[in-house]
């Protein structure tokens, strides 16, 4: 029987590699627009604000539809849009009034398939029949991290192989992996999230519970405690070390992302052995270990090593949470996975916020914002000490609206 969805688990890990392609493709291209479509830098920094954003009411929005038409529809919808918004990059510009608008409606439509993904991935891999669900979120979503590092290399090789003025062959290849993945979406077998008779949870029915507002604040830090190092990182490089831009990407991003998704995948292959409430707990004291030696070793050096430190800390944050909801409320069903996605979401923006206003008011001192980021892992781990604690006290399984 788990055989059969050893196809939909791996179509869901290739999903997240889409994500990836989404998210870090269009950034590598950044000072290439600048100055071939002559777009002012505040008009590009709008388009990362707007990818996020787009994904963000993505996030809410899909619990209105997702169920109304299905899972597998909602999926190939979200590959349709992930590749019909790349190809667009490639043709939009140049036949719009303005390039930027060309630009800006090729990211809203694959900012579109990207917040989907964001939400159907997670609960489509819970819901496929497995023995241990928290070693497949796990390993689902170390492949964001492996489609991170892909596309990063793998476009700089392009680059310097073939030049940047070759971006459009780039892009369309690029377009390829959610239109081939959308294929095997349409033939693999979908499991119900939702056992027979059963409906999920709503909106309403979620916010009355305590567990969903800490399980959102857990969300919240994940999303937070990643980004607050990550989006800084190859700055931190940069400025610490002296390196080029390049370098600094390939120090500091990639040495994150690779460490980050080293920590998912061992939990994915070793799971079964490790308690998912120990490892996170660790992990958030890890976590908490490499805010504090980013902020106060002297040695730039030492500081970049931390960071590192600092990826493989986050990496079961994300999908441990996940895992943990969707054991505590197995009834949860598209909204909870939707809520959740919208909380660490709303992380990711926040933590660098944080780290950026902070390092601004002090001179531009990136040790001393990353040093107020350490309020994120230490919320995080006080919600893991709650949350078992609330599981202790509850105890054994049944209906989670009787249970809570």
């Amino acid at each position: 029987m788990e055989d059969r969805y050893n196809k939909t688990i791996a179509a869901c890990f290739v999903g997240y590699i889409v994500q990836a392609i989404v998210n870090n493709f269009l950034p590598l291209l950044f000072l290439h627009f600048q100055a071939a479509y002559k777009i002012p830098l505040s008009q590009i920094t709008l388009l990362v604000t707007l990818n996020f954003g787009v994904q963000l009411v993505v996030d809410l929005a899909s619990v209105g539809f997702v169920d109304k038409i299905g899972y597998r529809a909602s999926m190939v919808l979200a590959h349709l849009l992930a590749a019909v918004g790349l190809v667009s990059l490639t043709v939009l510009p140049e036949r719009l009034p303005s390039p930027f608008a060309g630009v800006l409606c090729a990211v809203i439509l694959y900012a579109i398939g990207g917040g989907l993904l964001e939400v159907l991935l997670s609960p489509v891999v819970e819901a496929c029949p497995s023995r241990h669900k928290e070693k497949a979120m796990s390993m689902l979503h170390s492949f964001y991290c492996w489609g991170h590092v892909g596309v990063v290399a793998i476009s700089t090789l392009f680059f310097h192989t073939y030049g940047i003025s070759s971006w459009k062959a780039l892009a369309i290849l690029w377009a390829a992996v959610p239109l081939c993945n959308m294929l095997a979406f349409l033939k693999v077998p979908m499991a119900s999230l939702i056992g027979e008779g059963e409906t999920g949870l709503g909106i309403c029915a979620l916010f009355r519970m305590k567990i969903v507002w800490l399980l959102l604040l857990m969300m919240f830090c994940a999303g937070a405690s990643e980004q607050a190092v990550s989006q800084w990182a190859s700055a931190f490089a940069e400025k610490g070390l002296g390196i080029s831009k390049a370098a600094g990407d390939l120090a500091g991003p990639m040495a994150f992302a690779l460490l980050m998704g080293a920590s998912r995948a061992f939990y994915g292959k070793y799971g079964d052995r490790i308690d998912l409430d120990r490892f996170m707990a660790c992990s958030s004291i890890l976590c908490i270990v490499s805010y504090l030696c980013i902020s106060l070793f002297p040695s730039p050096q030492a500081s970049l090593l931390a960071c590192s430190l600092c990826g493989l800390s986050v990496g079961i944050m994300w999908p441990g949470t996940f895992s943990k909801a969707a054991s505590a409320l197995p009834r949860g069903g598209t909204a909870m996975f939707a809520l959740l996605a919208l909380g660490g979401d709303l992380g990711c923006s926040g933590g660098p916020t944080l780290v950026g206003m902070v390092s601004s008011a002090w001179g531009d001192n990136l040790k001393l914002g990353i040093l107020a980021g350490i309020v994120y892992p230490v919320l995080l781990l006080a919600g893991i000490i709650c949350l078992k604690k609330q599981e202790s006290e509850i105890g054994g399984a049944g209906d989670c609206v009787k249970r809570w």
